[in-house]
């Protein structure tokens, strides 16, 4: 998926440290003593793809030495410290599959998702989201907000509030990757490999649903480069571009809706 025109807008720094606050308290989780069951990849497409991982690196990144638990918090800073990211994702719950293919910034995001035999295109910039489905997707947008939707037609809203805002928690970079980040189960070092020719550390991971491994950058910085899952909940996602540019399009003729 290309991204292009549009200039690029870069928040001031006080907004992106209270992101990577806000997010890190997330990636705490609950307190200890309480039960929280992990999502499933198989929820509303606005919740897909909450991965449960955490990781270690090798000589060059920095964390070779570190345990399984202080790799993920080194991972996790880099991680919603990047500017921008390349997420894609294809994952299965027994017969349910969602795929997701987005190019996520600071300033906003650009995702296909598909769940559901329901598929959907969505941007945002900035407090702006558009949004486009096929005419299934529009069917049930429509019943579910009251409203008449356009078919074919990129509809555009608050990415805080009214019908739209539900889809807006794909297009965030930090948010995302936190909830890529989070564990479910005890963590052991794996072997060294390579990843899209790039030395990598596997991390194993095992939670009640699946088990599988998350593969971090063995140099430079220690950012995730690859997850796969086995058994009940399978599949793989793949983060790639780090840093790199994303620029973002707003749709021409869209169809505002109230917030």
């Amino acid at each position: 998926m290309t991204l292009r025109s549009a200039r690029p807008h870069t928040p001031d720094r006080a907004s992106k440290a209270k992101q990577v606050k806000d997010a890190l308290s997330v990636a705490r989780g609950p307190s200890p003593g309480r039960h929280t069951r992990p999502r499933s990849p198989a929820l509303p497409a606005a919740l897909l793809l909450v991965a449960a991982f955490a990781g270690c690196g090798s000589t060059g990144s920095g964390i070779a030495s570190k345990t399984p638990a202080q790799a993920l918090a080194a991972a996790r800073t880099a991680a919603v410290h990047a500017s921008s990211v390349h997420l894609a994702s294809d994952l299965h719950e027994g017969r349910v599959r969602s795929m997701v293919d987005a190019e996520l910034a600071s300033n906003g995001g650009h995702a296909q998702v598909s769940l559901l035999g329901l598929t959907y295109e969505v941007i945002r910039i900035g407090d702006t989201i558009y949004l486009k489905g096929t005419p299934a997707f529009d069917a049930r947008l429509s019943r579910s907000i009251g409203l008449r939707i356009p078919q074919g037609r990129w509809l555009k809203g608050p990415a805080d509030s009214g019908p739209l805002a539900r889809f807006a928690g794909i297009t965030q970079l930090t948010r995302e990757l936190i909830l890529q980040l989070r564990t479910a189960g005890p963590l052991t070092k794996g072997t060294t490999t390579t990843i899209d020719g790039q030395k990598a550390i596997q991390i194993k991971d095992s939670g009640k649903l699946y088990a599988g491994s998350l593969y971090l950058a063995a140099v430079g910085q220690p950012y995730p480069l690859q997850i796969a899952r086995h058994g009940r909940e399978s599949g793989q996602t793949t983060f790639t571009g780090w840093n790199k540019p994303v620029t973002l399009t707003a749709p021409a003729d869209a169809v505002e809706l109230p917030g």
